[in-house]
């Protein structure tokens, strides 16, 4: 008895220990532990690709989820998400409820890298925007970097499959959500529709006159510790001013990241609003600033 008490107890102190050592980074602590994926059946058709990444000299990986009803010889619908701050792509692509929609509703998803953990894709400029700890051997031009394996995946996956070019699809969630805005209002011909949770953006909301003609959707808990609620309405309230088509759910006691990660039903409402912004049913897609 005495010997297996000692061996529950070492089981939870180097489970403590883990939960202790889960690094912060640019004042955001990692997501990791909060991202956990749980184990769905659609998991299974997930592939980790790698390409050789030229401009960063590096090979890079990234997840896909092809549906089993895809057919080559129909344009299929595509989500590329995009992971927060200290996470990665394959925890994103297994937010729950995210390859099961997929597969029920016949989506291709793909979840970049965006070179690292941290490279904001480009949304805090092309440089890095930290320095410590390992960030310190990050490439100069880390921004660049991470916003550039984007559109490199994206690219390649187009090219792969029957893509739908009117079916094409931006989803962020915190630093993936500011990822999200900033790739679109870069790209505005080349989303259908973007859905940005939690987005933790720190540019000018003026700059959302670039993708006026481009429904996006916003999810934002109010009791959100790392993405001020203010600083989201601020950027919603713009997106009425612009007279933009969007929908902005606001979850009365949201935190940062289960509210996505372990809400399906939260997940749905952007597989939703994509659907209906693919199927141009523009009068449907809501109006909650």
């Amino acid at each position: 008895m005495h010997n297996l008490i000692t061996a529950r107890m070492r089981t939870l102190i180097a489970a403590v220990a883990v939960l202790m050592a889960a690094p912060v980074i640019g004042g955001f602590a990692s997501q990791a532990r909060t991202q956990a994926p749980t184990v769905s059946p659609t998991h299974a058709r997930i592939e980790t690709r790698t390409y050789d990444f030229k401009d960063a000299g590096v090979p890079m990986t990234y997840e896909l989820f092809v549906p089993t009803t895809y057919d080559p010889a129909r344009p299929s619908p595509l989500i590329m998400a995009l992971h927060g701050l200290g996470s990665n792509a394959r925890t994103v692509i297994r937010y729950q409820g995210l390859t099961d929609l997929a597969e029920a509703r016949g989506y291709l998803v793909v979840a970049a890298t965006g070179y690292n953990s941290r490279g904001w894709y480009g949304s805090r400029g092309d440089g890095r925007y930290d320095t410590r700890g390992d960030a310190a051997n990050d490439p100069q031009n880390l921004g660049a970097l991470s916003e550039k394996d984007v559109m490199n995946v994206l690219a390649i996956v187009r090219a792969a499959f029957n893509v739908d070019p009117k079916g094409v699809f931006l989803f962020g969630h915190s630093m993936g959500g500011a990822g999200t805005l900033h790739i679109g209002m870069k790209h505005p011909t080349m989303f259908a529709a973007l859905g940005a949770v939690a987005p933790a953006i720190y540019s000018n909301p003026d700059s959302l006159v670039a993708i006026r003609d481009v429904p996006v959707m916003v999810i934002q808990g109010d009791e959100d510790n790392l993405v001020d609620v203010a600083v989201t309405r601020r950027w919603v309230a713009k997106m009425k001013a612009l007279g933009m088509t969007h929908a902005y759910v606001e979850i009365p006691g949201g935190d940062h990241s289960r509210l996505i990660t372990r809400t399906p039903a939260n997940m749905q409402k952007i597989f939703d609003f994509f659907d209906r912004a693919r199927k141009g049913a523009t009068s449907l897609l809501g109006d909650r600033p």
